[in-house]
């Protein structure tokens, strides 16, 4: 994938398919869905309320239009905290978790030619507002009268982001397939401050200003069966990235003199990759890609993939390629800075360097009965230098930085499994990771592997004369090892091992679809062995002979309904 996607591609793609089509001229779905916030709950002010609604449309056969919108409220998680209208200054108010409102209009559009050719164009917007309210206030008292009026200095951080995008896919001549798309995007941030007067729920001095700005242009293309032969076929691309923008954090409303961390980033890749079919079982696909960009100096990335069947039941593949890569526009001028943030890019990175090899295995059996069982059986390795991570670079107060890792690898086994029975649908996947990684900074770093197990399973049952579907999930993450920075007895900083302990993740839902699939509802439950925290010791700054820290990961077991009504003419 890194030949065809780029070098943030080396461990695969998730493909994203948007609606462009339908069986039907008009469409009109609307669905409401309400769910607990573990176990807080509240129409308007506690837990999360989602509601949307999405139409589309045959004009003629030749243009097709969608649009929808989104609202997804998150009340936030109060746990032990009391909320922003609380009054009393002992460190109870506001949330635990920081409430969230997010916006989402979204517009396609389609042209249909002849068999051919096809365009469609898509605009997509988010607005999204987070509420920080101040756990400290100010009591206001009034010396004459001896009252208070309490009043505490909050803010809202607001984002906006639009993007527009244009896809063209088409052939000539019944041979060239051509794929073209090129995307517009533009993000800014801002932070609004004011003076909330608790009791008489009043804002006062209501001041806003930028404090991130970016803007994006990416275009790509493909063309495919250069060469019309059944066995050989030619493919070549490029694509272009063009980013620039600057952050302040919010370190500027804390220090005016913060200098500001301006960034530009432009990539320029061309890549060519061919399949070559010896029989029908054996295949190779060797390919290439050249990248450039404006701040480092050429990077060339190559694979190499076989593949070969044993027969229909058996298949086996191979791919190696180097994995190199450029730091990306956030690891290079990320700047996110405030009294409770501090996480910041480095305009000093180095350029990824080493190889990976994966192989895979995959076997198909038919039972009798209506059986079939699908397995795969993966290994992966991944040997770098200079790996771009995210690193503590300071441990009081903690604060985190791109860093270069000077010697990293990865060594995977995975095993996946897919069993059908009729109405019944099963999966179980196992995974085993090792990871290795050395920064030379460091005194006594170890460059042992350490092991990590996980596992999922997800169970699915239909019922046919009832309209339902019975939906398990469930994950489990494996005890995690890695080295931190600790001070030992003596105030001496050392590289020891820290853990996180194991933990399982449980989901449960139930479908029922009434009229004919019109109207579906859905309930379920997510986070059923009420996980919230786990201990670590994976954690920088104390003596190895610290307590665990808690990490928080959830706010325990909740609970949803979803009901969606469908039109369909």
């Amino acid at each position: 994938m890194g030949v065809q996607y780029g070098s943030n591609a080396v461990t695969g793609i998730i493909n994203i398919i948007t609606k462009k089509s339908s069986r039907f001229d008009t469409e009109v779905s609307i669905y409401v869905q309400e769910e607990t916030v573990g176990s807080e709950y509240g129409l308007f002010d506690q837990g999360r309320h989602i509601q949307s609604v999405s139409a589309n449309h045959y004009f003629n056969e030749k243009f097709f239009a969608k649009a929808g919108f989104l609202r997804n409220q998150f009340a936030g998680f109060f746990n032990k905290q009391l909320g922003e209208n609380y009054d009393q200054n002992d460190g109870r108010r506001g949330h635990e978790w920081l409430p969230k409102t997010q916006l989402n209009p979204n517009l396609l559009l389609r042209f249909k030619g002849n068999k051919d050719f096809s365009i469609h164009y898509r605009f997509d917007y988010l607005n999204e507002i987070i509420n920080r309210n101040n756990r400290s206030i100010n009591e206001n008292i009034n010396p004459a009268t001896d009252t208070s009026n309490p009043i505490a200095l909050d803010n809202n951080l607001i984002a906006n982001r639009f993007t527009h995008s244009i896809n063209a896919i088409g052939r000539i001549n019944d041979q060239l397939n051509y794929n073209i798309v090129s995307s517009f995007q533009q993000q800014r941030n801002d932070i609004e401050t004011y003076g909330y007067v608790i009791r008489d729920r009043d804002l006062q001095n209501v001041e806003r200003q930028e404090y991130l700005s970016r803007t994006a242009f990416f275009t790509r293309a493909t063309v495919s069966n250069l060469f019309k032969t059944k066995r050989y076929n030619l493919q070549a691309g490029y694509e272009m990235t063009l980013e620039k923008g600057y952050g302040d954090g919010l370190a500027i409303l804390l220090d005016p003199n913060t200098e500001r961390v301006e960034g530009r980033l432009n990539t320029y890749d061309g890549f060519l990759s061919s399949e070559y079919q010896f029989s029908d079982r054996f295949s190779i696909r060797p390919g290439i890609r050249t990248s450039f960009t404006n701040l480092f100096g050429p990077q060339y990335i190559l694979s190499l993939s076989t593949k070969y069947s044993f027969g229909k039941d058996w298949e086996f593949r191979t791919v190696i390629g180097s994995s190199n890569k450029t730091p990306t526009y956030d690891e290079l001028f990320t700047f996110f800075v405030d009294s409770n943030h501090d996480v910041q890019g480095n305009p000093n990175l180095n350029p990824e360097r080493g190889f990976s090899v994966f192989t895979h295995l995959k076997k198909t059996i038919k039972f009798k009965n209506d059986v079939s069982l699908k397995s795969k059986l993966s290994v992966s390795y991944i040997d770098l230098e200079d790996k771009i991570e995210l690193i503590v670079s300071n441990p009081q107060p903690l604060a985190f930085k791109y860093t270069n890792i000077d010697a990293f690898k990865s060594l995977g086994f995975f095993l996946e499994n897919e069993l059908k029975y009729k109405r019944l649908t099963g999966g179980l996947g196992l995974s085993v990771t090792g990871v290795s990684q050395v920064l030379n900074a460091e005194q006594n770093a170890n460059d042992n592997f350490l092991f990590n197990l996980s596992a999922n399973f997800n169970l699915n049952y239909s019922v046919p004369k009832w309209n339902s579907n019975f939906t398990l999930y469930l994950k489990h993450n494996g005890r995690a090892q890695q080295f931190v920075q600790k001070a030992n007895d003596v105030g001496e900083q050392t590289f020891e091992r820290g853990e996180t302990e194991a933990f399982s993740w449980l989901d449960l839902n139930y479908e029922k679809s009434f009229l004919n699939k019109k109207i579906v509802a859905t309930v379920g439950a997510r986070n059923l062995l009420n996980i919230t925290t786990v201990n670590t010791s994976a954690f920088p700054g104390g003596a190895h002979g610290d307590a665990p820290t808690g990490l928080p990961l959830a706010y325990g077991r909740s609970f949803f309904l979803k009901l969606n009504y469908n039109l369909k003419y």
